[in-house]
């Protein structure tokens, strides 16, 4: 099964989805209505409401609330987005303008609060105080994740550990409360629960793995952002914490100081040394290993087209490479 015979699969529910979330995200206040359509609307893949939605279908859930989490999971993230567009100073986010570049960083902000509050009333509406938990506690190590990419911003002694951790927390984590949340409506064991964790964690991992390599290896068409975004950020993610630890004497310093100094003064001489050191091929294959991981998790649900789509989306997040 491709990544287009899985969108198929799930079509009727993330058509609800959508419609729900247009339904949910109305205010009399006229521009929340515009910048979060602006946002929502704005070509996103949907991997997180259809990771909740393989995973109620592939433990047996037969009722409605896997729309709900599907919608739950999808403003949280776009909350996120908004709000990482205005730390960043971001000027595009899937191959449009950021919403802090056309309504400002006040409004940005303000926004990502109310999808934050509108996603916490549709759990209360749910009346399952295991949704509560696991949604109340990916928001917030997504925050601490945020916090601590901030904090390692421009600091070249950021371990490869470290990086882990703040991608683990920061992008993994919601897919891992999407793989819980299918298994929790489905009133499945806290085995499977932990699995659906656990593939959802190596998934989101490597999904955001592969963005950073695409960050040096991708058009801005293919990426939907600017090339080099991260690096004129000074975000030392993987390619660039390889290569500063495997170049010589001068790669290394032309990496240390790229960090340091942030920009793209130097991205002609970081490109090279990433190429040199095969700090690309070395965080694919990372993102390779996270996705067999990924699919180990699954080995044990019953076979069906549910499960089949679990292995797909598993492959889609280091398919983009090709």
């Amino acid at each position: 099964m491709n990544i287009d015979t899985l969108r198929a699969l799930v079509a009727e529910d993330l058509a609800a989805v959508d419609r729900l979330i247009k339904a949910r995200l109305y205010s009399e206040v006229t521009l929340i209505n515009q910048l979060s359509h602006y946002i929502v609307n704005s070509g996103g893949k949907r991997l997180r409401p259809v990771l909740a939605i393989l995973s109620a279908h592939a433990h047996g859930y037969q009722g409605r609330h896997h729309i709900d989490m599907a919608v739950i999971v999808e403003l949280i993230h776009t909350a996120t987005l908004l709000h990482d567009d205005v730390v960043d100073a971001s000027d595009m986010r899937r191959g449009q303008e950021t919403a802090n570049l056309v309504w400002g960083s006040e409004a940005s902000v303000l926004v990502g609060d109310f999808l934050y509050s509108r996603a916490f009333q549709m759990m209360v509406e749910v009346r399952n105080m295991r949704v509560m938990e696991i949604l109340a506690d990916a928001t917030n190590t997504i925050a601490e994740g945020e916090v601590m990419q901030l904090v390692n911003c421009h600091d070249p002694e950021t371990t490869e550990a470290r990086y882990l951790t703040i991608i683990r927390n920061k992008t993994a984590k919601l897919f891992e409360a999407a793989g819980r949340l299918g298994v929790v409506l489905s009133h499945g064991s806290p085995e499977e629960e932990q699995a659906m964790a656990s593939y959802g964690r190596h998934v989101g991992t490597a999904y955001q793995l592969i963005d950073d390599v695409l960050d040096y290896s991708a058009t801005s068409e293919q990426l939907g952002k600017n090339i080099g975004d991260d690096l004129a950020e000074g975000k030392p993610t993987l390619p660039l914490l390889y290569a500063l630890l495997h170049g010589n004497a001068e790669q290394r310093a032309v990496v240390r100081t790229a960090i340091e100094q942030g920009g793209r003064a130097h991205a002609r001489a970081v490109m090279q040394a990433i190429e040199a050191t095969g700090a690309i091929a070395y965080t694919a294959e990372l993102a390779r290993a996270e996705t067999g991981n990924a699919l180990r998790m699954i080995e044990g649900l019953a076979p069906s087209r549910h499960n089949e789509a679990l292995r797909a989306l598993a492959e889609f997040a280091v398919s983009r490479l090709s």
